[in-house]
């Protein structure tokens, strides 16, 4: 047995015999260095009310959290569901078991193309009330039009996109209906079989029935600190992922036990992300788990995958240690042409930045990366991408208190806190900007998911957030300097049509960046599909393109500062 698998059982077991329903180490944060000086060119504008975005997201009460449904939130999406090549948004919404409003509901909103967004719905056949968790999107029937997957505690849906502004719930002609009520959370469309249709991965959190659910304060697993809370997720039984196979006809199989994937057992799954972590071409699974070991799903080429996050680092932290896992961000830090993963953690604990060495074994980096200083958050949706296009990806988080109800007698945990930012100083090390990166990043909200994309198509990373309770926020980018810019647009021809699980390295000015096409990341959210790069002072890139089909492309000399739109050669 290796240091890290003894590590990992000897943490397992010690972390079961606490109280508390939510892992949380009581990590104290690093000291912080002294700052760089360099200028952040990136400032954030919070324009969500003067784009349109004036809705709430409705999920539990405002004040306490009863129950921990009421706690978790839900996720939003860039999607371009017209193809007329600007980012439109989709914002799911929960509900309240008492007096639940008549108008909470997911929302779909059409880019006007000048800053500001409409309403579409209703339009979009798209209303629905429920307790929302996740989204994913892509284009599963291969025709010319993204789809849209959302999890539930309930029932999942499966909406076809109709081609014509509107969509259509098919997710019993599809064979998506399960039996009972589950808690879906993280899902991706994946070509796991690389056949050229996108299959569905689907997360489940654990069995929540609050007929049956102790009550705050009730025993161990519902207290926080010594205050009665919300119950969990400790002391609640964990529910197994599922695995559900595209027939190619608008149908799915559930190949869950078939594939393997219903064996990763015994964890409390939230965010989902695939993408292909060992470099080898196919695509694998990443989920983030609550307070217990996270899973890393290796695909094995022939319609399984292999259970392997301890062996390969990404289970726990570096000590052998479970932690809070929410949101996960993916990237590529270094510049070494492979995929690392940030995952953001409970208050009292640190983030977790897990460095790729090519093959798909991960090491902890996160104090000596410099994250260490910032442990004050429960923090959510994430995502690692170059916010000031100087050619090195940044990181970016979402944070928000759980337990509102607590902030009377512990104000040093409040349920509204800001953004966080740390800037890529270019080393292998970041520098957290506390007020260097706009109004935006210091407003207090109790965010969730957040997505990544360019609303208003000026090359620049916009960050569209879920906050419960509230409107969502749309920070619009306003960046300065003379930094440049790339973006790619992929459409698959022998792979499925969205492209995702397409790798694009990018080289630019001595450097390589691998970026990949994801169907779900951040917390429960979808990024634009349109791969970005900042290029620094590069006017030109060679781009090489890894299909999800196995096919490789390379286009030299890309001019910097447009779109650029590939289509997949047939061979």
């Amino acid at each position: 047995m290796t240091r890290r698998q003894w590590l990992s059982l000897l943490a397992v077991s010690a972390s079961r015999t606490h109280g508390q329903g939510i892992v949380t180490r009581g990590v104290k944060p690093l000291a912080r260095g002294k700052p760089s000086g360099l200028p952040f060119h990136a400032q954030f504008t919070d324009v969500g009310a003067a784009a349109g975005l004036r809705a709430p997201v409705i999920y539990g009460p405002v004040d306490h959290k009863a129950y921990i449904l009421e706690t978790t939130g839900c996720g939003c999406a860039f999607i371009d569901y017209d193809n007329d090549g600007w980012m439109d948004l989709f914002v799911l919404c929960g509900t309240r078991f008492d007096d639940p409003p008549r108008d909470a509901t997911n929302r779909l909103y059409h880019n006007n193309r000048d800053g500001t967004f409409t309403d579409v719905t209703d339009k979009a056949g798209l209303r629905r009330t429920g307790w929302a968790s996740a989204v994913t999107v892509g284009d599963y029937n291969n025709d010319g039009f993204e789809d849209i997957f959302i999890t539930y505690w309930g029932q999942n849906v499966l909406y076809r996109n109709s081609g014509d502004g509107t969509f259509t719930d098919v997710t019993h002609e599809a064979g998506l209906l399960h039996p009972g009520v589950l808690w879906g959370s993280g899902c991706a469309f994946v070509d796991y079989d690389r056949d050229g249709y996108l299959d569905l991965f689907v997360a489940n959190y654990l069995e929540f029935d609050p007929k049956s659910l102790p009550r705050p304060g009730e025993n161990s697993y519902c207290s926080w600190k010594g205050i009665p809370v919300n119950c969990g997720p400790r002391g609640l039984k964990p529910s197994a992922p599922a695995l559900y196979h595209n027939n190619g006809d608008g149908t799915f199989t559930d190949v869950s036990v078939k594939s393997g994937v219903a064996k990763a057992t015994g964890s409390y799954c939230m965010t989902a992300v695939a993408a292909d972590f060992d470099n080898d071409g196919w695509p694998d699974l990443y989920v983030a788990c609550d307070s217990t070991p996270s899973f890393l799903l290796r695909n094995n080429h022939d319609g399984t995958f292999s259970s392997i996050g301890v062996e390969n680092g990404v289970a726990l932290n570096e000590d052998g240690m479970e932690q809070a896992g929410m949101g996960v961000g993916v990237g590529d830090y270094d510049l070494d042409g492979s995929l690392d993963i940030l995952k953001t953690h409970f208050a009292d604990d640190t983030p977790i930045l897990y460095h790729n060495d090519g093959k798909g074994y991960f090491d902890d980096v996160t104090t000596r990366a410099g994250l260490a200083v910032e442990t004050r958050y429960v923090s959510w949706g994430a995502g690692m991408f170059d916010l000031d296009n100087d050619g090195y990806p940044d990181l970016f988080w979402v944070t928000g208190g759980v337990y509102p109800e607590i902030e009377a007698k512990l104000p040093q945990y409040p349920a509204k806190t800001p953004r966080v930012v740390f800037r890529n100083l270019g080393n292998g090390k970041f520098e957290e900007l506390l007020d260097g990166a706009g109004p935006a990043i210091s407003a207090p909200h109790t965010s969730r998911g957040c997505a990544f994309g360019d609303f208003d198509n000026d090359g620049d990373i916009d960050v569209l957030i879920v906050n419960l309770n509230e409107p969502p926020s749309l920070l619009r980018n306003d960046l300065s300097g003379n930094h440049h810019w790339l973006k790619v647009k992929l459409i698959g021809t022998v792979s499925n049509r969205s492209a995702i699980g397409a790798r694009v390295t990018a080289r630019y000015g001595g450097k390589v960046q691998a970026r990949e096409v994801l169907s779900q990341s951040s917390f429960y959210s979808v990024d634009d599909p349109r791969l970005h790069f900042g290029l620094g002072a590069a006017e030109k890139a060679d781009l090489e393109i890894r299909w999800p089909s196995g096919g490789v492309e390379r286009i030299a000399n890309v001019s910097a500062d447009r779109l650029i739109t590939i289509t997949e050669k047939k061979a």
